[in-house]
């Protein structure tokens, strides 16, 4: 071992070591030299839907400003390329916690919960002295693990946007109000009557928002009522230039959107109140669209314009809870000794292409947005372009918390990057995979490499493939995979695939089988959201 790495290892062993020999004093002198820890997680937001985010990427049509997400780029760093291992929330969310691909903590698709012997950077934290807790989407299935929050209040699966039910380990308790409200409010609680203000603290803020079905807060239900959005370039793409057409994953705009989705219906359980607000919102319109009867492009026009709004509307909604809880560290004297991370659980597609949601490894889906504040350390307005992951938060946060990182682990810290410096041997490719196929949405099962400038993408039960040259096709309307003269990229990439599959130690065999999707019980296909 060299003895740079030698003495890095040795310091935050003995951190570790000393705050669990005295974890009382210990902790509270090491929190001196430990940053506080806001991690502030979105679900689906795109980060083309991040106004700090416009000046740096190719493709998505201008959407409103995120003022409060500007202000933490602004004062932090912005990382230009941060990617997923795998673009659905379960997976995800798994992957953030354990450092893993899913393949390794046995997480990879929806169904399968995080299995409570999963090492994760909460329960190391809290091991090392930090007082952890965790408030909103949880989309593991079984409760955390008990080792690694003092705290939890969780929504049961996905959780409405209205009025939501939160377990925690003693209780279960309906709240009335705007679950992003409802869930900030706990937190913001919990962070000023926190049980030892003398520990440095995890605090992670789960938000549901701007996910399916995109219900506004009700301070946002009046926004862009008289918006017209431009629509994505590549919005009536017909895929032709790739694999599958776009109608083959069912995840258009033009065809796919529930009436629950469009707001023709209204949200399950609503009170009196909002109920009356939200017809207020949303009764003119439908009525109007009801009565012209639109059909062909203008309904597709019709639709998109109405799943925009509504999910920028979330984004606003979310953009104010992140406003809140840097408010609240102003208020109580804590942003100076804390970092704030905020990301998304993946990107999601906003009309480009033709669709919503996410799962391929097409840009839109496979970025995430990242943002880091650390006081003291990242140089305020920063941008990075070296290429992140998700894979890497739980080894950085750890780092950042004097906590070594077990071995299992597979990402690298981004430690060195929020310092200002690119590591020697930092990664010049990220690899993908997607499993949840015959599943909703119908998206092929899929694994790929992405470079500063390619990505091959192998749809290895169906036998094809695609190669996209972002710099001369950032939208990816067209693969050039065939073409004679990419033929030494793609030798290239191949190589390097097989490469990253080794790194990663990824089975040459699907860990989930295939088997015939099946839609839940009484319900048709189409019904099901599958037509």
């Amino acid at each position: 071992m060299r003895a740079a790495a030698w003495k890095r290892w040795r310091t935050a062993g003995w951190v570790l070591l000393a705050a669990l020999a005295l974890p009382g004093g210990t902790a509270a002198a090491q929190a001196q030299a430990r940053p506080n820890i806001v991690f502030l997680l979105a679900d689906d937001h795109a980060a083309h839907a991040l106004s700090a985010y416009r000046a740096h990427l190719a493709y998505g049509a201008r959407l409103p400003d995120t003022p409060n997400l500007d202000r933490l780029a602004a004062s932090g760093m912005l990382f230009t390329h941060a990617f997923v291992t795998n673009s659905i929330c379960g997976p995800s969310r798994a992957a953030l916690l354990t450092g893993q691909y899913g393949h390794v903590n046995g997480v990879v698709t929806n169904a399968e919960p995080l299995h409570p012997s999963a090492v994760t950077f909460p329960r190391l934290l809290r091991r090392g002295g930090y007082e952890t807790a965790i408030f909103g989407k949880w989309h593991l299935h079984d409760p955390p693990d008990p080792e690694a929050y003092d705290r939890y209040e969780l929504l049961v699966g996905q959780g409405p946007y209205y009025n939501p039910v939160l377990r925690s380990a003693t209780d279960t308790v309906r709240y009335t109000g705007y679950t992003n409200d409802v869930v900030t409010e706990r937190a913001l609680g919990w962070l000023d009557g926190r049980r030892d203000p003398r520990k440095p603290f995890l605090l992670m803020l789960n938000f549901n928002a701007p996910h399916r079905y995109w219900d506004p807060g009700p301070d946002q239900l009046g926004l862009f009522r008289d918006t017209v959005f431009a629509e994505p370039a590549t919005f009536w793409d017909d895929g032709s230039g790739r694999a599958f057409p776009t109608r083959d994953a069912e995840m258009t705009v033009a065809r796919d959107l529930f009436d629950r989705d469009l707001k023709l219906e209204a949200p399950e359980g609503l009170t009196p109140g909002q109920r009356a607000a939200w017809d207020r919102a949303y009764g003119p319109e439908n009525e109007a669209f009801r009565a012209a009867a639109l059909t062909g492009d203008a309904a597709t026009r019709w639709k998109y314009q109405r799943f925009i709004r509504d999910y920028m509307r979330a984004v606003m909604a979310l953009d104010a809870a992140v406003g809140r809880v840097l408010a609240e560290l102003d208020r109580l004297g804590l942003a100076g000794s804390t970092a704030v991370v905020y990301t998304s659980d993946q990107g999601f597609f906003l009309g480009d292409h033709g669709w919503f949601d996410k799962r391929w490894m097409y840009e839109e889906s496979l970025r995430t947005p990242l943002l880091v504040r650390w006081p003291g350390v990242v140089e305020p307005g920063s941008v990075r372009g070296d290429l992140a992951m998700n894979l890497d938060l739980a080894q950085t946060l750890l780092e950042m918390g004097g906590v070594p990182a077990p071995a299992s682990m597979q990402g690298s810290s981004l430690v060195p990057l929020l310092r200002g410096r690119t590591p020697a041997g930092w990664r010049d490719a990220v690899y993908y995979q997607y499993f949840a196929y015959p599943d909703w949405h119908m998206v092929q099962r899929q694994y790929g490499v992405r470079t500063r400038r390619y990505k091959l993408i192998h749809y290895y039960e169906a036998g094809k493939w695609e190669l996209f040259d972002l710099a001369r096709d950032p939208g990816e309307m067209r693969s050039v995979y065939g073409d004679p003269r990419y033929a030494s990229v793609v030798r290239d990439l191949e190589r390097k695939l097989r490469a990253l599959r080794r790194q990663y130690a990824v089975p040459e065999r699907d860990t989930v089988p295939h088997v015939p999707f099946v839609a839940p019980p009484g319900l048709r296909r189409a019904e099901a959201g599958l037509h």
